[in-house]
């Protein structure tokens, strides 16, 4: 309980109790869970298998905080209902042999009590951690005992725009050593299509922020050159943030062109339709 008591999981590294006090994340120490969904399958293609989508798991809260969060009513946490380890120990062995991997979506804040229960589970698909890439290289080789697959977001190409949006000061200074060291222990694995072992690296474009999905690609293209990408285009406002509309056909293509220029064509192009609030789950 020493983290918690002085909670450093991410890098904001906040330094609550989060055994008596909600961390920034806005969650205690025990696993919450806003939302479970059986075959879901909208994400990448290289998850699904056989028919079978993900164990869709959304975690209540977030260590991140942007103001554009499609799932802005759960990523502020305090939704869902609390699994203590055995009860989510006893959820995965229940559900994981009837979809084709373990999807958990944004769990940074609960990786302790996570690593807990993977140390009791009898694991049979991969386990995926959908990040927003914000973590620590230190917790990143911690949850690397039980996971297979980093699935995580590359939001900024610099700190800036994080300080703008994500209300930190550090996401690219964090994010970047993190998904190194991600690639670092997760070499690609397959079977046939279906991704076994490794990493696939997100970039949402923003509307108005060309230049930043530019320079992300700039930045894949440097560091993870070999690594899948997949590059998305379903922004869509949330009526909170500071963002108003979606993205152009224009800025879209820009974006795409310069990722065809930089030969990285390992990984999924997202349609252009994909803005639509038919893909967002209802988390009522």
């Amino acid at each position: 309980m020493e983290k918690f008591e002085k909670c450093e999981i991410c890098p904001r590294k906040c330094k609550v109790n989060r055994s008596v006090t909600p961390g920034f994340c806005h969650e205690l120490f025990d696993i919450k869970i806003a939302k479970i969904i059986e075959n879901f399958q909208w994400e990448e293609p290289c998850f699904n298998s056989e028919g079978k989508g993900v164990l869709a798991i959304f975690f209540s809260g977030c260590n991140l905080g942007c103001d554009y969060c499609q799932n802005h009513e759960i990523s502020r946490g305090g939704v869902g209902k609390t699994y203590f380890v055995d009860q989510f120990v006893s959820l995965i062995e229940s559900a994981q042999e009837r979809n084709a991997a373990i999807d958990l979506i944004t769990p940074t804040h609960f990786s302790a009590a996570l690593v807990e229960a993977f140390k009791k589970i009898n694991k049979k698909v991969p386990v995926i951690w959908n990040t927003s890439g914000y973590e620590t290289v230190e917790n990143v080789r911690h949850i690397s005992e039980f996971v297979d697959i980093f699935l995580t977001d590359f939001k900024y190409a610099d700190d800036t725009l994080g300080q703008e949006f994500s209300a930190c000061t550090n996401y690219f200074s964090a994010a970047l050593p993190a998904i190194k060291e991600m690639c670092l222990l997760k070499e690609d694995k397959f079977l046939g299509d279906f991704m076994l072992q490794g990493v696939v690296i997100r970039h949402l474009v923003l509307p108005g922020y060309v230049q930043n999905s530019l320079k992300v690609l700039d930045e894949i293209k440097e560091n993870f050159p070999e690594r899948k990408i997949s590059i998305m285009s379903q922004f869509l406002p949330n009526g909170k943030g500071k963002l108003k509309r979606k993205i152009t056909p224009i800025e879209y293509k820009a974006v795409l062109t310069h990722a065809e220029k930089l030969g990285l064509e390992n990984g999924y192009i997202q349609d252009f339709e994909s803005s639509d609030r038919c893909f967002v789950p209802n988390f009522d």
